[in-house]
């Protein structure tokens, strides 16, 4: 196969890097502005780079506001279906335009202002879409917690964003059980040491909360809201901040602007999946993550698109169907996932008998993002459909696809295992521990030469120094993004995994790090690992190994039980933390380094050498019945 050089993608993808300004400047096209950019890259104060600085616009207007004006205000923007409560609700742009704006008068009447910053903690329903453009109606910045979080999760969120006020719901649903979020709230405000002035709190039928005087009902509010106009802000103000878990220590807040955000998202909806206006669209994520943000809210209503919003779980529930009838009921031509979601699917209904007597003639893509997409479930659901079966990668910093098969633009041929080829505006190297490009076919650091293009990060909240460290500092002139890989001679990416602690279960992104911090801080732990390890159905999975201080006689499986719980109480039970192994001794280099990778390559069924410097090779022979399976605690 050789690797077209005239098609529209490398025209594309050549113009975005050798004319980045009149590239983007016409993708700025496809947005209302207030003022209107005269200059796409502002580079003067590289590595911090900007883009649109003279523009000014608003992004609730984008997503909503001109649709009903241009005739769309009849289409549907939101379908909420939620086979977790049995309800089904559409709800029209100029319904949503309407509760956007009164919600952003209760806002405006608490104080909230250009600049403040809301921290939304919401479950799948509309109001979590109704408070986020609301806050960008009014300039504000939102700040998504996800709801699988615990307390003291949200309390280290609210201390950076230092948010005015905290919007949440009473509950939480899924199919097995109702999860109260209030609890969960109060419990982090009081760990936290900033206080938010006014929690607005969403009450659910299915578990209603007790206010106190901080609280205000939602209901209530709304009753008697004003609706209220769009903000102007300049293209360069912060629109959200979205907090990565892949970090020890203070959290990484991703700061994602208004103008280039919107321009890279409207572009995307088209160009890489390749859904028009008038579409629907289902991205069967949270909004609590990025795909949630980028792909269930941003750009299908920058687009005019229909977006389903799902509450519920798809897969591991009673209804293994639940893809097929919401893609066939709703006419979704796109749908976009995890891999583990199809590998449940698989593992449910390995022969697609669930797919029979769904019309699913509206589908043309399947899009597999969050964690590496295997060659077998990528061939299964291409077989099963027999439509084309997209992988694309990206992570919560760039907001959007840094490689993809760009289905709007121009199709390519697909190789399993590869994301197929990077994205206009993107510019992905591999290089080798010395900054020096690798050839095809080897190994090494997967980056992205700066500048990056629009709607990526453009920093961490209230840190640039952390944002230089953490990710511009390790090659000069390139975004680290943590995850090594190759090209072959086409130009196709493979992504291989994580050179960091963070791990992708099931597609969420977490820091086997932070975990660790959980184990550690235990009194009966002396140390601690914590690794990933494969999983047929989520990809990864954490695995924790403990080692007791020295006096301490308890039997390992009721201290496991405790460091399982600490985890679930500290992170949430979305760590998926389910094991933990209490051994003699972790293996470590002379210098004292643990051997986390060959601990894992182990758990993973290899057999790799144990490395030179070990300090003691029978420690790692002593833990191979452990790593392999055989658990000690029993």
């Amino acid at each position: 196969m050789s690797r077209d050089t005239g098609g529209a993608y490398q025209r594309a993808h050549r113009r975005s890097l050798e004319d980045p300004d009149g590239f983007w400047l016409e993708a700025a096209a496809a947005i209302d502005w207030v003022t209107a950019p005269t200059r796409a890259l502002d580079a003067s104060a590289a590595p911090l780079y900007r883009w649109f600085p003279d523009g000014t616009l608003n992004t609730c207007f984008n997503a909503l506001d001109r649709h009903v004006a241009g005739g769309r205000g009849a289409q549907a923007a939101i379908v909420y279906d939620s086979p977790v409560t049995g309800t089904r609700r559409t709800l029209t742009y100029a319904e949503l335009l309407n509760l956007t704006a009164r919600f952003a008068g209760v806002l405006r009447g608490l104080g909230v202002g250009r600049g403040d910053r809301v921290v939304l903690y919401l479950p799948m329903v509309p109001e979590a879409v109704v408070a986020m453009l609301a806050c960008a109606r009014l300039g504000a910045v939102h700040s998504v917690v996800f709801g699988g979080f615990a307390a003291h999760e949200l309390a280290v969120r609210i201390d950076d964003a230092r948010p005015k006020v905290v919007v949440a719901a009473s509950c939480g649903i899924e199919p097995t059980r109702t999860i109260a979020y209030k609890p969960l709230v109060d419990a982090a405000l009081a760990q936290a040491s900033h206080r938010p002035e006014r929690v607005v709190v969403l009450q659910r039928p299915q578990l209603v909360a007790e206010l106190t005087e901080r609280d205000l009902d939602w209901d209530t509010a709304m009753a008697t809201a004003e609706p209220t106009e769009c903000v102007t802000v300049a293209a360069t103000d912060p629109l959200y901040i979205l907090y990565t878990s892949g970090t020890t220590g203070p959290p990484k807040g991703i700061v994602r602007d208004n103008g280039g955000h919107a321009v890279a998202l409207r572009w995307s909806m088209e160009n890489v999946y390749g859904v028009r206006p008038g579409e629907v669209s289902w991205t069967a994520s949270d909004v609590g993550w990025v795909v949630g943000h980028s792909y269930i809210v941003y750009a299908p209503l920058f687009t005019g698109c229909t977006s389903v919003l799902y509450e519920g779980k798809p897969v591991g529930t009673p209804d293994a169907g639940a893809f097929w009838r919401v893609a066939a009921e709703h006419r979704t031509t796109m749908l976009f996932t995890a891999p583990t979601a199809f590998r449940a699917i698989r593992k449910e209904d390995p022969d697609g008998e669930l797919r029979a007597g769904h019309d699913l003639s509206a589908l043309r893509t399947l899009f597999l993002a969050g964690e590496r997409l295997d060659p077998q479930t990528y061939r299964w659901a291409g077989d099963l459909l027999g439509i084309p079966v997209v992988d694309n990668w990206w992570q919560t910093e760039t907001g959007w696809p840094i490689v993809a098969d760009p289905m709007g633009l121009e199709p390519h041929p697909t190789k399993p295992g590869s994301p197929t080829l990077p994205v206009p505006g993107y510019d992905v190297r591999i290089l080798d521990p010395q900054g020096a490009e690798v050839p095809p076919g080897v190994d090494g650091a997967v980056v992205l030469k700066l500048p990056m293009p629009p709607g990526t990060l453009t920093t961490l909240w209230g840190d640039d120094e952390r944002y230089i460290a953490s990710y511009l500092s390790a090659y000069p002139g390139y975004y680290l993004s943590g995850d090594g890989g190759r090209k072959d001679e086409d130009g196709y990416v493979y992504v291989m995994g994580r050179t960091d602690d963070v791990i992708n279960v099931a597609g969420h992104r977490l820091s086997t790090g932070s975990m660790e911090e959980v184990l550690a801080a235990h009194p009966d732990v002396a140390e601690c690992a914590v690794i990933g390890v494969a999983d047929e159905l989520k990809g990864q999975v954490p695995r924790g190994l403990v080692v007791l201080k020295a006096g301490v006689h308890r039997e390992p499986a009721e201290v496991s039980a405790e460091l399982v719980l600490r985890v679930r109480d500290t992170i949430g039970a979305v760590a998926g933390l389910r094991r933990v192994d209490v051994v003699p001794a972790l293996p470590k280099t002379r210098s004292g380094k643990i051997l986390r990778r060959t601990m894992r390559d182990i758990a993973d069924g290899g057999h790799p050498e144990p490395p030179s410097t070990i300090e003691d090779p029978s420690v790692l022979d002593s833990l191979r019945p452990t790593l392999t399976g055989e658990r000690t605690n029993d």
